[in-house]
């Protein structure tokens, strides 16, 4: 059985594994991109309020305090949390950030009101119940607000097992092996994902293929290629089908309409059906 997952026994070396390797490079990379388009299309409001929630070292969300924007982060763990404050402390970025040592589902606790942007990055995967999850974070995003949402990619996963040549493990329904710690727990498939956005009202801006193809080459380390030529390639193609949809990672951000907008579009969908009558 899946439970939600805490890294305090493994805090220390998910940050090196993670943010420390050309992996965690190529994702701050092609995330950030995206990050930039919510950040300008919330331009009107300023400082953001924004919530890291599952954030770890708050990696991405530095960068947005660093703007002058404010962020809570909140982890399940404490010895992340530990880290995560060391380095917004080497940063001096304390000022800009409340730490909530908490897990997700808990986080509107400690929240006055919604905030204008949420960070749900590389947790989806590590939980339970993980689409029950999101959609309880939706209700904290205020009208005109947006959520980055990141996730460990069903398909990327099953690609993966299929060119490995892992058809038994398939057949098994790709269970998760312990034995490799820092292997999220399970996949999660895009359309879930995608689905429970709309379901709640909110408005896909764009999608992001992390890691396209780089994983991928693992398995056979041959040709001529430099780390540079690597993450220029991943730009280029993790916005571009099939490769987005093949990524380890996906990562989607969405906005949530006003209710103005809301009603507009619903007389709108009214009035053409009469015209359609």
């Amino acid at each position: 059985m899946i439970k939600d997952r805490n890294f305090d026994d493994l805090a220390q070396k998910f940050a090196e594994n993670i943010y420390g390797t050309a992996k965690g490079q190529i994702r701050q990379t092609v995330v950030w991109q995206d990050i930039e388009q919510i950040l300008a299309a919330l331009s009107s409001v300023s400082p953001l309020s924004v919530l890291d929630a599952g954030g770890g070292l708050g990696q991405l969300s530095q960068k947005i305090a660093s703007l002058g924007h404010q962020v809570t982060l909140c982890d399940l763990s404490s010895e992340m949390l530990t880290l995560a404050q060391q380095e917004i402390a080497k940063n001096g970025l304390l000022e800009q950030y409340r730490l909530v040592h908490c897990p997700v589902q808990e986080i509107g606790e400690f929240l006055s009101e919604p905030v204008d942007l949420v960070l749900f990055h590389a947790v989806m995967e590590w939980l339970a119940e993980p689409i029950e999850v999101l959609t309880g974070l939706l209700e904290n995003v205020k009208p005109g607000g947006a959520i980055s949402v990141m996730f460990y990619n069903y398909n990327g996963l099953l690609f993966k097992n299929l060119i490995c040549g892992n058809l038994t493990h398939i057949e098994q329904g790709m269970p998760h092996r312990k034995r490799f710690k820092l292997q999220p727990q399970q996949g999660i498939k895009p359309d879930d994902v995608y689905q429970c956005l709309t379901d709640a009202g909110f408005e896909i801006m764009g999608k992001t293929g992390v890691r396209t193809f780089h994983d991928y080459m693992q398995n056979f380390r041959v040709g001529d290629y430099s780390f540079e030529q690597v993450l220029d390639m991943e730009q280029k193609l993790c916005r571009q089908e099939p490769f987005l949809s093949l990524g380890r990672y996906i990562h989607v951000y969405a906005r949530k309409p006003f209710a103005e907008e809301t009603s507009m579009t619903t007389t709108n969908t009214n009035n053409s059906n009469k015209d359609k009558g």
